[in-house]
């Protein structure tokens, strides 16, 4: 039987009753499916749990899964093989653009949670929704649509809630927080005021490695399931999600599914930050100079992989307490990365580099420099992103026109001017400035020629 012919998944699966919506969640893609829609499914009282999931940029992804009455297909993806997963915690798929429902359910009192995965680059993006807000106009960003839904609850004196930040930034709660009440200040001063009254903002930790669907995992889930998929999520085995913060009108017992709450996540969110997504922008980098395209492949690049290595040895040093596990920590990530039937691609973690270094690369950086070392490892990082956009002066960036404009430099001077869009204060010291150039001209030389690239004993 051919996929063309196999019932949509949602007719030919019959879910338990629908939960009622409680959540509302910005930003439906892969990741959010894999991970928060998961743990919901897995909590204890997920039948209590709705979530209301809504697009970003396009609607593409909402039409899919609406067809599907929400229901997607998660496979977990090992070297042991495939095994795969109904998913129905997602009850509504809402394109992005409708304003309308969006505030709706943001005002409705059963709404209990609000939880975004939006991308590091979308919290500085609100500042335009403010004056869109004060002229009476719609919004055009995840955080000013929420702030206008925040408005009509405090309007249906609906009570609190909790907005959960589930994106890759450091102290990501106060991130958030600080972005909605930026747009709120300026729309209605008294808005501002009552969601730091009755909004709590919790900072989490989250962890699946989630790369995109390809058209093989779609033909894959029909052939093993029997019905016709358009919105399956390959994913690793492995989650992981730290919450800190208030849920003022509940939570669903995430617990059930292994989430962790904690009193002080920082050390939980640099770990990840660092070992993780710091070594996801090495390999992301230093891979695609060197002619790979996956994340396995990079690591098994001995160049890429030592670059990896020393940056964790610097990162390490700054992540105190025996309760974060940092060896075992380490060599999960080998076996997760090197995991082959995981198809991470090195382009889609390439993106957005001038926001993400400045949280993986700058910290170690800095904390190196101040403890009298190099900082070699963290430096590489940066080097081999400047090194890569020579080549790739397209590659997505919230600062894209910046780095158009240093590429138009030369030598040092351009070096200077790409550190200076993640910290203006390295980019004036001429000693960090000169040990990334010389990383940089290093790598890009190696990877033309194939050879290795040494970095551990570079001074500065």
């Amino acid at each position: 039987m051919t996929a063309g012919k196999l019932p949509r998944l949602g007719r030919s699966v019959s879910p338990a009753a629908k939960a009622p919506v409680r959540m509302v969640h910005l930003g439906l893609g892969a990741f959010h499916r894999s991970h928060q829609a998961w743990f919901t499914q897995h909590a204890g009282d997920a039948g209590e749990w709705g979530i209301a999931s809504f697009t970003g940029r396009r609607p593409d992804a909402a039409d899919v899964l609406a067809a599907q009455d929400g229901l997607f297909t998660v496979v977990e993806r090992s070297d042991a093989g495939d095994s795969f997963e109904v998913v129905g915690s997602i009850v509504e798929a809402v394109d992005g653009a409708n304003v309308g429902r969006l505030v709706e359910l943001v005002a409705a009192q059963q709404t209990a949670v609000v939880t975004l995965t939006i991308t590091e680059a979308a919290y500085g993006l609100g500042a335009a929704d403010a004056s869109l807000l004060v002229s009476g106009k719609q919004p055009t960003t995840p955080l000013g649509r929420l702030v206008l839904g925040l408005a009509a609850r405090r309007d249906a004196d609906a009570g609190p809630l909790a907005v959960v930040s589930c994106d890759n930034l450091s102290d990501n709660g106060n991130v958030a927080k600080e972005s909605v009440l930026g747009i709120a200040r300026e729309f209605d001063g008294g808005l501002a005021a009552w969601i730091e009254a009755n909004v709590s903002f919790v900072s989490t930790s989250v962890d699946r490695i989630t790369p995109r669907t390809t058209a093989d995992d779609v033909a894959l889930v029909s052939e093993k399931c029997g019905y016709r998929d358009d919105a399956p999520v390959v994913t690793e085995p492995f989650r992981n999600w730290v919450l800190s913060g208030d849920f003022p009108a509940g939570r669903p017992r995430w617990e059930d599914a292994g989430a962790a709450f904690v009193d002080d996540i920082e050390p939980y969110e640099n770990r990840k930050l660092w070992l993780l997504n710091g070594a996801h922008s090495i390999l992301a980098y230093s891979g695609q100079l060197r002619g790979h395209t996956t994340v396995a492949e990079a690591l098994a690049d001995a160049v890429c992989r030592d670059a990896v290595e020393e940056f964790w040895e610097e990162a390490s040093r700054h992540l105190p307490g025996d309760e974060l596990g940092i060896p075992e920590y380490r060599a999960a990530l080998l076996e997760r990365f090197g995991n082959s039937r995981i198809a991470h691609h090195l382009a889609q973690i390439a993106m957005d580099a001038s926001t993400k270094l400045r949280m993986r690369a700058i910290p170690v950086l800095r904390a190196e420099r101040e403890a009298g070392r190099s900082g070699a490892g963290a430096a590489t990082m940066i080097a081999v992103w400047a090194a890569f956009v020579a080549g790739n002066p397209g590659l997505q960036d919230p600062q894209s026109d910046a780095v158009a404009e240093a590429n138009r430099l030369s030598g040092i001077e351009r070096t200077a001017a790409l550190v200076a869009l993640l910290d203006t204060g390295l980019a004036g010291d001429p000693a960090v400035v000169e040990l990334i150039q010389e990383l940089s001209t290093g790598f890009a030389r190696a990877a033309a020629a194939g050879v290795s690239t040494a970095t551990s004993g570079t001074a500065a």
